[in-house]
């Protein structure tokens, strides 16, 4: 019997768990993802107990995932919450422990800094067993798919308005009042989507300087609850959790400057189409009046020169700016010329590569000049939807 200290290879150690022993899996994380409920679902887990929290605000956020709690119920797991959780313990039946810093997500598993103790000794792992079993009979009841579905209901509500900042907390906490830990700070839900795209604000023929600022690009645009798109082009390639860098067309010198960034949410008929008042109260929106509704936009402060100019993404990744031109240069066919890939475009999809270089850059001018505070972004008010569409 042994115990070790181990600081990488999270994924790999949850798979030796699992081999040794996939019956009687229990868990506790308060973060749960689905691409890391998908790894422990795929050694078909028997009798999975979990415990995690039910602070809606974490869904809202992005950093943990009301999916992933609906695949772990499919499964047949029985999950419980407990509010201000912090511990994170795996135990594998009575073959091994894992008492670490690592979430069941995807970052924790393979990205990110954790810390923590693989051992199979019996005292160490009975002492986590029983842990996991005071913390279990203070969750008191199991979750059920009918609180999943009011939860999903009660965040996407939230979510659809632009998520205001200061209205997260009246989302509510489901979980039971457990022990007394102090409640971990929640990472930024804006950091990293599946596919991510920059999205245009203006025209060629109505450019602003680097001088312009931020503020008044927000004021005119409304880009903090939604990015507009002309009546022509339905915005329907955006999927919910796209990664939204929001641009400005600039003049002297003539580029577009990522300012500010998002996450999208999928074009639906109806809801993300500008009503009369809208329209009334912004003439141009009758030229853009399709919505990609966003949340948890983030805004360098100051003026437009403090963002990130897309001529030097180009410049710097050539053909694997963008996902067309890296596709048309392995094909050996199309255009291949990033300058020329996004004319007459609302918005280009960004590959791989070019998220990775903008979201870096676009965090260290955040950084240095500061965001735009959340107070602003509520001095410039939040949308209010039709009946229909906020409870859906």
């Amino acid at each position: 019997m042994s115990s070790r200290l181990v600081d990488a290879g999270w994924t790999k150690e949850l798979d030796e768990g699992l081999v040794l022993a996939s019956h009687n899996l229990c868990v506790i994380s308060p973060f749960i993802k689905r691409r890391a409920v998908e790894r422990i679902l795929s050694h078909v887990p028997k009798a999975m107990r979990i415990i995690t929290r039910f602070n809606l605000a974490d869904f809202a956020d992005g950093v943990s995932d009301i999916g992933a709690l609906r695949s772990l119920l499919a499964a047949g797991a029985q999950i419980r919450g407990i509010r201000n959780l912090h511990a994170k313990v795996y135990v594998f039946g009575a073959r091994r422990a894992i008492v670490t810093s690592a979430n069941l997500t995807e970052a924790a598993l393979t990205r990110n800094h954790e810390f923590g103790l693989v051992s199979d000794e019996p005292k160490i792992i009975s002492a986590s067993k029983e842990y996991f079993e005071k913390l279990w009979a203070d969750g008191l009841a199991n979750l059920t798919i009918q609180q999943l579905d009011e939860w999903q209901r009660a965040v996407a509500s939230h979510l659809v308005r632009g998520a205001p900042h200061a209205s997260s907390g009246s989302l509510g906490d489901f979980g039971a009042t457990g022990v007394d830990l102090v409640s971990p700070p929640l990472p930024s839900g804006v950091i990293e989507g599946e596919e991510a795209y920059v999205k245009f604000l203006g025209e060629g023929s109505n450019r602003v300087s680097l001088s312009f600022p931020v503020r008044d690009e927000l004021e005119s645009a409304l880009c903090h609850w939604a990015l507009t798109y002309p009546a022509n082009k339905r915005p329907t390639a955006v999927k919910d959790g796209a990664l939204m860098f929001i641009s400005r067309l600039t003049y002297e010198p003539r580029d577009i400057i990522i300012f500010g960034r998002a996450i999208g949410m999928k074009y639906v008929p109806g809801r993300d189409d500008a009503s009369a008042d809208e329209i009334e109260a912004r003439g141009w929106k009758e030229t853009w009046p399709r919505y990609i509704r966003v949340h948890h936009a983030e805004f360098v402060a100051g003026t437009m020169a403090n963002g990130v100019s897309l001529n030097a993404l180009m410049d710097a990744l050539g053909h694997d700016a963008f996902i067309s031109t890296q596709r048309n240069h392995a094909s050996g066919q199309g255009n291949t010329n990033p300058y020329k890939a996004y004319n007459q475009q609302a918005a280009v999809r960004l590959s791989l590569q070019g998220q990775e270089w903008l979201a870096d850059r676009l965090q260290v001018a955040m950084e240095r000049h500061g965001r735009l505070p959340h107070d602003e972004l509520d001095k410039l008010g939040w949308p209010t939807l039709p009946t229909e569409w906020a409870h859906n």
